[in-house]
């Protein structure tokens, strides 16, 4: 039986895994959107930004500072059995009902 969206409470932390691969690529980027609001992976984006700044190099070109940086870090990854934890908020209601054929939902 699916999670009833509109019974949930802001704050409730909601476990969600993957069943089976989504169809369409903005699909995939709902439920990678999703799987970056898990606090785990919130602080290693976190890190991983922090680590960017630090190894940014500025050098000069044409007397002015050119910035060589790093392409941002792929923390998530979308595949069948990936679970993660979110707490809801009233704002990601619309997201988890779009994607709710291909994500197993519990209240944790």
């Amino acid at each position: 039986m699916p999670l009833d969206i509109a019974k949930l409470k802001p704050g409730q932390n909601i476990s969600c895994t993957i069943e089976k691969l989504p169809r369409s690529d903005a699909q995939e980027s709902t439920i990678t959107r999703l799987m970056r609001l898990d606090p785990d992976n919130k602080r290693a984006l976190r890190r991983a930004q922090r680590m960017r700044r630090q190894r940014m190099v500025v050098y000069n070109r044409g007397n002015r500072d050119w910035v060589s940086r790093e392409h941002p870090a792929k923390v998530v990854h979308i595949g069948v059995g990936e679970s993660w934890t979110l707490p809801y908020t009233l704002d990601l209601a619309h997201d988890l009902a779009a994607v709710q054929g291909f994500v197993g939902m519990k209240v944790a």
